[in-house]
């Protein structure tokens, strides 16, 4: 199973940055790919999903061995998957970049829902996307595929190590979407990042306001003025932030 070392407070900080911050974070400790690549929200939620890695690694599909009564199997990967990812868990599912076949669909997704999973990634396809479009649990996904996972995809291993859209992901690193894309933290690092991520997203909202107000980006974003870090300093004392 998934081990949640997730404290209350790192979520909180992390329900309230953005994943490009978060990737800035993790650049600066020499991390290049911990951001899933071709994957989008099926529907913009106006939220964070937060939560630790449950995997699933899909390989390509022998046709002797992926027949449709295989989902009668209680043991079934895909379906096992569903049942025991941790409420508060993200699924993340390796269907190595390829959305030709569906990597689960409506009831599956609505099933983790119900069960208080934190969210859903695949790098390949959901079948009826828009139906899970319209659930309130997190999706992201390359594109919308119709065809059932077992034309293309055999679900091998769960809770394993696998790549997701280029980025390694463990069991139990932290998974982080948000409107635009989804990032993956090393479990021993999320809670220097997101306290480091909370004091960017902080500087980078005071940013934005100079800016609208006519102010030039030289000397303010990165803050190589004295000035603007008072101004920051008087800002924050302000905002209460």
């Amino acid at each position: 199973m998934t081990e949640n070392t997730l404290s209350e407070a790192t979520r909180d900080k992390l329900m309230k940055v953005s994943v490009a911050t978060l990737a800035t974070a993790l650049f600066k400790r020499g991390l290049r790919n911990q951001t899933i690549q071709d994957v989008r929200p099926l529907r913009a939620k106006g939220r964070n999903m937060v939560g630790p890695a449950f995997t699933l690694r899909y390989i390509p599909a022998r046709e002797d061995l992926n027949q449709l009564d295989v989902f009668r199997n209680p043991e079934h990967p895909q379906r096992k998957a569903v049942e025991i990812c941790p409420p508060g868990a993200v699924l993340v599912m390796d269907s190595r970049k390829d959305p030709r076949a569906a990597s689960a669909g409506d009831i599956l997704i609505t099933r983790l829902q119900m069960r208080g999973v934190a969210g859903v990634v695949t790098d390949g396809g959901f079948r009826d996307a828009m139906k899970i479009a319209e659930l309130e649990i997190p999706a992201y996904h390359n594109r919308p595929s119709s065809p059932t996972n077992l034309t293309r995809h055999q679900a091998l291993d769960l809770n394993v190590p696998i790549g997701c859209g280029d980025a390694p992901v463990f069991p139990g690193d932290i998974v982080i979407g948000d409107d635009d894309s989804v990032i993956v933290i090393p479990a021993h690092l999320v809670d220097e990042v997101a306290e480091e991520a909370t004091e960017m997203t902080a500087y980078e909202d005071f940013v934005s306001e100079q800016v609208k107000g006519g102010e030039s980006i030289i000397g303010l974003y990165p803050a190589t003025k004295q000035e603007n870090l008072e101004k920051f300093a008087a800002w924050r004392k302000a905002k209460g932030r």
